[in-house]
């Protein structure tokens, strides 16, 4: 290890310079000299060591350090945390000798970063254990988690110096953990920053092409933001109001993302621009002059009354206050207008950092407070420990909220999508367990029936009922999954001891024993998993007399029947053959190669998303499968790529000949006569593609088509969508994955 040369050492001394100068107003003597110790440790365990861009290392910590200090606002312990944050995992330092130069605050907080740094592992269970410790970190010392999120920031801002691999890995688990987190966390800048650059490595192209067309609409319709300000300034000014007017345009992912779920095009997405109204209100007068604000504007403007969302009556549990609502400005735009004071935007800005600076006076801090025990609640249940852990934990933690009430009108949290009978087990377990039928505004609903903002709900219980195995197709909440698992799994107990029970019986009529042995002929014989699955069928008298009987007959006198071959039974035997015919029809003769040596391998195409020879595709390994391809742009590649890493392999289309690949694309616009001819004329005889299906319905003047066509190849289906987009009367041509 040798020390840095002059320009290094410039670079370092620049950097924790801006540092220093940027934090001056908010410490004094001490906190600064508490700082530079942490960069004089910092600097001396990095010392030599480079970043895979090339510099010094220690410029990371310094620039997680700037973030941790200017862009979420904490103090000077955290700053000197984040600048000694990888001291204890990259080099001899030991948290003793932090405990003993910083004091054991520091330390903890070190020790709680450390312990969090390898969320990505090899081994399954190995990661969800790491989610769960970087999640407990919330609820134990919520300046840990935000330091990591800085951290994991700055990677992204400087990921051009890593392999293409690593990037994606990095992205997809940014988009599946950290983007989440910061938008609970109240950090909207942030969570908006790691969404548009983790977008960049996992599809590019979009990235690149919404990026291009969002840099010419600002420079062209500026304009056009300006002379709309023009006009709300104008009538606030004349109200006497204080207040500061911020103008930007939708994020990058935020517009990818609502062309994915609502299947638009760029050009179909109307809210693309946003101004956001900053009052400078006195703490009992912030309602009134929002209300004020949002009337002026709605004078002047006509709004969408779809698009009202109010934030301040019912803020968020992360403390977001604010009214939001979209308006059809000049030249017939869409235009969003967010309206909060200055205490809320700093709340909004830069989430929980700001909102303990207002503790004593936020509306939000009883919900962040609850937030924060329902975060280690669920962390802390011993039932969670199964494999859906971190999208229960998503679900529950960073979905959008629904506020309803009990019969008394207390209100109640729940998470976007909740059910009644989520509702039920959020009041207690035992309510919802026992949960027999609901009420949502005095009228008798299914249990299954959605929640509304709004909603009353009454829960009806009977001390007979018990969960049902059909709950888990329709609760959403966690918490309500665990205890009807919890519950079936110990009625699955009891029915499973007395199968065993049961069968040993049965055996033992027809001269056979209950041996392990036989007991594992018996689950092959019928295509179970395991002698558990075996013993709760007979139980439930699924596996009956007639079965065990013809199971005798076929292996009387066959003693080596099982030893030669372990799956024979007409059950397993059939679902082999269709998993072969599956793996035959899927394959398509589309050749590709895998790793960086191009290796061929055996595999099928995913038809969560049908990927084409030539678009950009990965390999994941499935545990009963093979090798499974996906679209980069698969609903599911963001979730695979970052639980999933190691079983992640690079995917390269070698060549296309005599593929064919079928294609779900949906198509509407105006009707009109000959429309369907024209359609049909472009696939089958100028493209001459093969249409495996077709259907258009009408309805009021307006057409939806669903067409189901064969393609070789991401060219083939560009020109097939481009030539329809391009026939009179079509408004969008868009690929599905599959038709309802």
């Amino acid at each position: 290890m040798t020390d840095w040369g002059s320009k290094d050492k410039e670079l370092i001394d620049g950097a924790f310079g801006d540092l220093l100068n940027s934090i001056e107003y908010k410490t004094d003597k001490d906190d600064v000299d508490l700082i530079k110790r942490a960069f004089r440790l910092a600097n001396d365990a990095h010392n030599g060591i480079r970043r895979k861009t090339g510099e010094p290392y220690i410029t990371h910590p310094i620039e997680v350090a700037q973030i941790v200090a200017t862009e979420i606002g904490l103090g000077p312990t955290s700053i000197a945390t984040a600048l000694m944050h990888d001291v204890v995992e990259d080099s001899d330092y030991t948290l003793d000798d932090i405990s003993s130069m910083f004091g054991a605050n520091i330390a903890k907080l070190i020790d709680g970063l450390t312990k969090i740094s390898g969320v990505t592992t090899v081994d399954q269970n190995m990661q969800l254990e790491n989610y769960r410790k970087m999640l407990l970190t919330i609820s134990d010392d919520i300046r840990v988690i935000l330091i990591k999120i800085a951290d994991r920031m700055h990677n992204m801002r400087t990921m051009h110096g890593m392999p293409s691999h690593k990037q994606l890995t990095k992205a997809s688990e940014t988009l599946f953990i950290y983007a989440p987190l910061a938008h609970r966390l109240g950090l909207y800048r942030i969570k908006t920053e790691l969404e548009d650059q983790s977008l960049k490595y996992t599809d590019p192209e979009l990235y690149g092409d919404i990026k291009g067309r969002m840099d010419s609409l600002q420079k062209a319709d500026m304009s056009y933001l300006n002379k709309f300000v023009a006009t709300v300034e104008r009538e606030l000014d004349s109200a006497g109001l204080h207040f500061e007017i911020k103008k930007r345009t939708k994020s990058i992912y935020s517009i990818r993302r609502k062309m994915k779920n609502q299947g638009v095009s760029f050009e179909e997405v109307y809210d693309k621009y946003a101004i956001r109204i900053i009052l400078d209100s006195k703490l009992e007068q912030e309602k009134a002059d929002c209300w004020k604000a949002y009337s002026l504007v709605t004078e002047n403007f006509s709004p969408n009354p779809l698009r009202l969302r109010d934030w301040i009556s019912s803020p968020k549990s992360n403390g977001y206050e604010s009214l939001h609502t979209t308006v059809m400005g000049p030249d017939g735009h869409w235009v969003e207008v967010q309206i909060r004071t200055a205490r809320m935007d700093d709340v909004a800005e830069n989430g929980f950092a700001a909102h303990w600076k207002y503790k004593e006076d936020s509306s939000g801090s009883n919900s962040l407070d609850s937030w924060l025990v329902r975060i280690r609640e669920f962390l802390e249940d011993p039932e969670n420990d199964d494999e859906d852990f971190i999208e229960s934990f998503q679900m529950n933690l960073f979905a959008s909220e629904i506020f309803v009430f009990t019969p008394k009108g207390e209100m109640l949290t729940l998470p976007k999508g909740a059910t009644a009978l989520d509702f039920a087990f959020d009041i207690h377990s035992e309510v919802g367990a026992h949960c027999l039928g609901t009420k949502v505004n005095g009228k008798l609903v299914p249990m299954s029936t959605p929640l509304k903002s709004g909603d009353q709900i009454e829960i009806l219980t009977s001390i007979k009922q018990e969960p049902k195995d059909d709950w888990l197709a329709f609760v959403k909440t966690g918490k309500a999954k665990q205890r009807i698992k919890r519950s079936l799994k110990r009625e699955k107990q009891i029915i499973s001891g007395q199968g065993y029970t049961i069968l040993e019986r049965k055996l033992r009529v027809l001269k056979l024993k209950a041996t392990s042995s036989n007991i594992q002929k018996l689950v092959n014989y019928f295509g179970l998993k395991n002698p558990e699955e075996l013993f709760y069928k007979v139980g439930l008298g699924v596996i009956d007399n007639k079965k065990l009987r013809q199971y005798a007959r076929e292996t009387s006198g066959l003693v080596n029947y099982f030893k030669s071959r372990i799956v024979k039974s007409p059950y397993a035997r059939t679902k082999l053959d269709q998993k072969n015919k599956s793996k035959s029809e899927s394959n398509l003769n589309v050749e590709l190669v895998f790793g960086n040596d191009e290796q061929q391998l055996d595999y099928t195409l995913s038809k969560c998303c049908n990927p084409l020879p030539g678009e950009r595709v990965f390999g994941f390994i499935t545990t009963a499968e093979g090798i499974k391809i996906h679209r980069h742009d698969c609903p599911n590649a963001v979730m695979l790529q970052s639980r999933f890493a190691n079983r992640v392999m690079k995917a390269t289309w070698i060549t296309t000949e005599n593929a064919k690949v079928t294609v779900n694309i949906e198509i509407t616009g105006a009707d009109r006569v000959g429309l369907v001819n024209d359609v049909t004329k472009i696939i089958s005889g100028d493209l001459n593609i093969n249409i495996k299906a077709i259907s258009f319905s009408v309805d009021d003047g307006l057409f939806t088509g669903q067409l189901t066509i064969e393609v070789a190849d991401k060219v083939g289906l560009t020109d097939t969508i481009n030539n329809i987009r391009a026939l009179e009367g079509i408004n969008s041509v868009n690929r599905v994955g599959k038709f309802n």
